[in-house]
């Protein structure tokens, strides 16, 4: 088992975990083509993290970076994580939080922070696992923009 952070070379495996979110999260939305992925794994404030068996990728996390004006240390919001429903259940996504927390004090950030909807009890579940340090309720606001295609 390995995990590692992606760099801009990696982008099949970028596309593989974007496909793993896809199965995980019901999302039926068509994958962005490999110069968009390219430019967001390029970008300073964007990670993607990977979780590989066999050299297979079976997970994965992304995180986008968050600058404060209170502290100087920026923020890790990690926005999706997933993993494969075969290597569920096996420890893989707690390794997975506890690694990515390791790189990011390693790398200078104040925290990181993940959100689950409150009515998704596996998530709460599995979030309520790992070694956090707060549990917080919110209620989260959507402002959508309907664009003409």
């Amino acid at each position: 088992m390995e995990i590692k952070k992606l760099d801009i070379q990696e982008i099949s495996e970028f596309q593989d975990l974007i496909n793993i979110f896809k199965d995980v999260f019901d999302n039926d939305r068509p994958m962005p083509n490999s110069i968009y992925l390219r430019k967001l794994l390029l970008n300073q404030d964007f990670m993607a993290f990977v979780v590989k068996v066999k050299n297979k990728v079976i997970g994965g996390l992304t995180i986008y970076v968050l600058h404060s004006y209170y502290a100087e240390k920026p923020i890790a919001y990690i926005y999706d994580v997933g993993i494969t429903p075969s290597h569920q259940g096996q420890g893989l996504g707690k390794l997975l939080i506890s690694e990515v927390c390791r790189y990011c004090k390693a790398n200078g950030f104040e925290d990181a922070y993940v959100e689950a909807e409150a009515d998704d009890i596996k998530a709460i579940s599995f979030y309520r696992k790992t070694k956090y340090s707060n549990e917080m309720n919110a209620t989260h606001f959507t402002y959508a923009f309907d664009y003409e295609k």
